[in-house]
């Protein structure tokens, strides 16, 4: 528990300097404050894991104190333990205090192996408290891991999966488009599980020059190749007793998939330029935007690596088949980005959620949190409305007024952006021939009568050929 950081909160000199000490010697941080309104600033500062406070403050007393860091704490998805300290001969007020929301409480005088007792015990309160909440979200109908939100039953399955497989170390294969949160999902499974103490390494194959691979993942020695000015520990033992999140698995060169297949099978492998295998206890989660069944049956990957990923496979789904949780998601962002613009945003207008809803989102969640950004950024008042939202939203229109197409054009006063609207419906045409041939991009250019060339340069004229 050494390094927590608490707040201290007392109006008399003496007893603040002296609490101070005393958790110090304990090896946490501390910062004593003399009122509730100091508390707070300095809770805004560096959020506290537990704040030691009197009830009999000047100004606003504890109870005060405790409503608003409680109120805070919801506010920004944080945890705050909240202890209270008291003079007075009888526990009423103590008693009141935990009936909102306190963890424990101590009388004046106290003794000095007691209040730390106090202060150990609400601080592993709050982790098992933590703990609670992680497998409560695993299992219940709403959700939230990082940058997935949402009750929709593609998600539910999810969630359901990462219950399953978090405290295990088989390996994960995640599949999905850009943007859909495959980090965000492997970051969940490490965190919520047993490994959450040891170390997530997220690593981008695709952004790794292929001459490099095999140094970055299992290290090198000194003087293997020109430039190996000194021994360098490799990223698989750097993820040692955690995680290894391979991210665009499939761009790994065929050198390091042999390496990568043989550190799985054995656990152990040899730096580059090494003689001495070294031994690895980690976990491996690899990530495609891409169907690696396919770049096997292309000969762009192992097959033999691929069953070996592929023990447990997750396929997250794109934002356009789960439009139930749109409002959700974008309640989130908009908390979130109001928070970190100092925005008194709340929330979206009905017709704005409407565009929203309507929209396509080729760039899937990651997409959606940059149009709340900068509608959160530019928004003038509590509601975010049509006006405040990107053009290529306020173009797109709901099922039930695709019909427009077909009909004869109207022109409303401010006339209509023409090329806006052709991209909005190219777009549409492109991704429900790719949806048709389930990703298959030479199916889907065939289907729209047009070349492969063609095809691909439109995906790319509209963001929809990224990569992760």
């Amino acid at each position: 528990m050494s390094g927590e950081p608490i707040v201290v909160v007392d109006d008399e000199l003496s007893m603040r300097e002296f609490l101070a000490i005393l958790l110090r010697q304990e090896g946490y941080q501390v910062r004593a404050v003399s009122s509730a309104e100091e508390a707070l600033a300095a809770a805004e500062a560096e959020w506290p894991r537990l704040v030691l406070t009197d009830l009999n403050l000047p100004g606003d007393d504890g109870i005060d104190l405790l409503k608003n860091l409680k109120a805070r704490a919801a506010t920004l998805q944080k945890d705050v333990s909240v202890v209270v300290v008291t003079a007075y001969g009888t526990t009423e007020s103590a008693i009141e205090a935990m009936r909102m929301g306190a963890s424990d409480y101590v009388l004046k005088p106290f003794n000095n192996d007691e209040l730390r007792l106090v202060v150990k015990k609400a601080l592993g309160l709050q982790e098992l408290e933590a703990e609670n909440l992680r497998l409560k979200l695993a299992l219940k109908g709403k959700h939230h891991f990082g940058q997935l939100v949402g009750d929709s039953e593609s998600m539910k399955r999810i969630y359901e999966m990462v219950r399953q497989v978090k405290d295990t170390k088989i390996s994960i294969l995640i599949e999905g488009e850009s943007g859909t949160g495959k980090e965000m999902v492997a970051r969940a499974i490490h965190f919520s599980g047993v490994r959450r103490d040891a170390p997530f390494v997220a690593v981008n194959c695709g952004a790794i020059p292929e001459n490099l691979v095999e140094s970055e993942l299992f290290g090198h020695k000194r003087g293997s190749f020109t430039g190996a000015v000194q021994d360098k520990v490799g990223l698989m033992q750097a993820a040692d007793g955690g995680t290894l999140f391979l991210d665009e698995v499939a761009t790994l060169p065929a050198a390091a998939q042999v390496t990568l297949l043989r550190a799985l099978q054995e656990r152990t492998f040899l730096p580059v330029g090494g003689v001495k295998e070294i031994e690895v206890d980690v976990r491996v989660i690899a990530a495609t935007n891409v169907k690696l069944q396919d770049a096997v049956a292309e000969g762009m990957f192992r097959e033999d690596l691929f069953y070996r990923l592929n023990v447990v496979l997750m396929t997250l789904p794109p934002l356009r088949e789960r439009s139930a949780d749109i409002p959700a998601l974008a309640r989130h962002f908009v908390q979130r980005f109001a928070g970190e613009y100092q925005k008194p945003v709340v929330g979206l207008s009905p017709d704005a959620m409407e565009l929203l809803r309507a929209y396509h989102y080729p760039g899937n969640i990651r997409e959606l949190q940059n149009v709340l950004e900068r509608s959160v950024a530019l928004a003038n008042g509590p509601l975010i409305k049509p006006d405040d939202l990107d053009e290529r939203v306020r173009s797109a229109r709901s099922p039930e007024h695709a019909a427009e197409e077909e009909s004869d054009p109207t022109f409303p006063p401010e006339g209509v952006n023409l090329d806006a609207r052709l991209s909005s419906i190219e777009r549409r045409w492109l991704l429900a021939a790719l949806d048709a041939t389930g990703g298959n991009r030479t199916r889907a250019a065939s289907l729209l009568q047009m070349s492969f060339r063609s095809f691909r340069y439109r995906l790319a004229k509209y963001g929809l050929d990224f990569e992760d």
